[in-house]
């Protein structure tokens, strides 16, 4: 067995949540991360300066309060507008950044801020030598870079919501994102926008892409659309998801392909 590779972490809070950034080097690699992390962060800040719900000065509480129209705002939040409104059309009114009368693109702007900055600065890390990987996870949603020339995966587990510290699933990611959106962890805080109701139904959403942005997207759809309605489905791109509910049911799928999970019948392996 080789050497395990080397691993410089960083975490700052940004945006209401925990975000912290993995570097993986190869083994006696001189590779300095950090310099691409805090520009990581730095963007992080910035989005979160020009869109936090939370703060008096922000461009999208400004709008709100109107005093600034999108098209006088930042040119990031004319983009984002855009994306929100076909992002709602995409999933039929399952997502929406202005159910409440206003405008807040709060559920998408935070997957499209961590995709972006990701982008931009861990994307070209793994293009050095002696890197090998590069990921981060802001509040338990991640996107992932790996060389090409690198056998490395990265393992992410989803949690099991009835078992606290356990998972449910394990998902292979070598390039990509992982999302996941629910009650779990916030309780009913999901809101239906095409009646304005807080849905419970499922208790975890996780959606597998190439993308932060549009896993969590989809993951909130999915939580909105319920357990049983996988209609949505044929109409969004991700790789693979899974579906818990409070009864402990599960549902998974793989491209557009809801798939049956069973038992493994006594005395055939796994």
């Amino acid at each position: 067995m080789g050497a395990a590779p080397g691993r410089q972490v960083e975490v700052r809070h940004i945006m209401g949540t925990a975000v912290s950034i993995h570097a993986l080097t190869a083994p006696g690699a001189d590779v300095d991360a950090r310099p691409a992390m805090e520009a990581c962060f730095a963007e992080l800040r910035e989005a979160d300066r020009v869109f936090s719900p939370y703060r008096e000065d922000s461009d999208i509480s400004r709008i709100r309060r109107g005093e600034l129209t999108i098209e006088q705002a930042a040119p990031d939040v004319a983009e984002v507008a855009a994306a929100c409104s076909q992002w709602e059309e995409s999933t039929q009114g399952r997502f929406s950044a202005r159910w409440r009368g206003g405008f807040d693109p709060t559920g998408y702007v935070k997957g499209w801020a961590v995709e972006r900055a990701a982008v931009r600065h861990l994307a070209p890390l793994v293009l050095q030598p002696g890197v090998i990987a590069a990921g981060i996870n802001a509040g338990g949603d991640i996107q992932l870079f790996t060389a090409d020339d690198s056998d490395w995966v990265w393992h992410v587990g989803i949690a099991d919501p009835g078992r606290p510290g356990e998972v449910v699933a394990t998902v292979d990611v070598r390039n990509g994102a992982v999302a996941t959106s629910g009650s779990a962890e916030r309780g009913r805080h999901i809101i239906d926008p095409r009646t304005g109701e807080p849905v419970d139904h499922v208790v975890s959403a996780t959606v597998v892409g190439d993308g932060r942005a549009a896993a969590d997207v989809w993951a909130t759809a999915a939580a909105v659309a319920g357990f049983d309605d996988l209609s949505w489905l044929a109409g969004a791109d991700t790789r693979m998801g899974i579906l818990l509910d409070g009864a402990g049911r599960v549902r998974r799928w793989t491209g557009a392909t809801p798939v049956s999970v069973q038992p493994a019948s006594v005395g055939v392996p796994a």
